[in-house]
Order: structure tokens, then sequence, then C-alpha cells
């Protein structure tokens, strides 16, 4: 089973591209308050997406 057929590993692969464009504004320099609270959610659905793609084939998650 391939890494683009599997629907887990979509779903991560989704997670991790809203993850890591949800922590960019929060982390450039002079960012709003409001910002640095999106950071949460952003590291946790990135986070998650990881764990996703990692666990989505058969064997031992590396």
């Amino acid at each position: 089973m391939g890494l683009l057929t599997s629907r887990k590993a979509l779903i991560g692969i989704v997670l991790m591209v809203v993850g890591t464009l949800g922590i960019i504004p929060g982390a450039l320099p002079g960012s709003a308050q409001t910002m640095t609270y999106a950071l949460v959610p952003a590291a946790s659905a990135l986070t998650l997406g990881t764990w996703l793609v990692g666990t989505s084939e058969g064997g031992r998650p590396v």
C-alpha cells in the first residue's frame, strides 16, 4: 500500500500542510498577540498529521 493510497496518510499530509501554514504567521517577528494563539492548534495539527503519516503503514513507526 503506497503512501498516497492510504486514507490515513492523506489526512495526515493535509494536517501537516495546514499546521505548517498555521505556524508561519504566528512565528513571524512583530506578529499580533492573536496570531500567537493560533500556534497551539497549528502545532497540534502538525503533530497529529505527522503521527498519522508515521503510523499509516504496517510495521514499526519510525
